[in-house]
């Protein structure tokens, strides 16, 4: 099998890369940097995803494609600007809309598989989160309508995470108090790892999953739904 990781050289898309890499599957990864993957044996496309993705145009045929590229832009609503909401829209949302359209020829040739990222916010209020969240419900109502459209031949999924360990979150859990705080607000009192997010997506992507569609699971530690 043949799976494309967009953003699949940091945090989740990493762990993702590396567990189809050890399930023996073929893998492409498109990213600005390869510094972290490239002594693995990946086929590594340079893509800026905000920019021009006619690179991913080349594939003859893909049986899944997993969109990570995302943001954690949280500030006061009052604070945020337009921009703002315009950049995380841009990098969550049509940045996975031209990937999606560029590569559904090659997904439509066999029996392909979509996972995208949303994020707990969606579904559970939480302040200083109204640019992620506007731009991952985005995401939510993106895989629903694709996953109707594009059925029965390619499935379309997404996964909905609290804070995870990642590079990304780096500035949320850069010392002991912040970590503590992050780790007490969830039921399991701590916060998720990459490669438990990555298990779900290649789960979702793979024949695994073959019986999923326009699902959005949350993997949170319980946050979205106990108390």
């Amino acid at each position: 099998m043949k799976y494309l990781v967009v953003g699949g050289s940091k945090g989740i898309g990493k762990a993702c890369t590396e567990q189809l890499l050890e399930a023996g599957h073929e893998v492409i990864v498109a990213a600005r940097t390869n510094n972290a993957i490239n002594h693995l044996p990946v086929e590594f496309v340079d893509l800026d995803v905000l920019a021009d993705v006619s690179a991913l145009e080349d594939f003859d045929e893909l049986n899944g494609l997993i969109y990570c590229p995302g943001s954690i832009n949280l500030r006061p609503f009052n604070r945020l600007t337009e921009d703002d909401f315009k950049n995380d829209f841009n990098l969550n949302v049509y940045g996975a809309i031209k990937c999606i359209q560029t590569c559904l020829p090659a997904l439509k040739k066999g029996t392909g598989s979509i996972v995208l990222f949303s994020t707990v916010a969606v579904q559970q209020g939480m302040a200083f989160h109204a640019s992620v969240a506007a731009s991952k419900g985005a995401i939510e109502g993106l895989t629903r309508a694709l996953a109707s459209e594009l059925a029965p031949n390619v499935r379309v999924n997404a996964i909905a995470p609290s804070l995870t360990d990642t590079p990304l979150a780096e500035a949320l859990l850069s010392n002991e108090k912040k970590r503590e705080a992050s780790e007490e607000r969830h039921p399991l009192k701590r916060v998720g790892k990459a490669d438990e997010i990555a298990s779900m997506a290649v789960h979702l992507v793979s024949e695994n999953g073959g019986w999923i569609t326009g699902q959005v699971i949350g993997i949170d530690g319980g946050m979205s739904r106990v108390r």
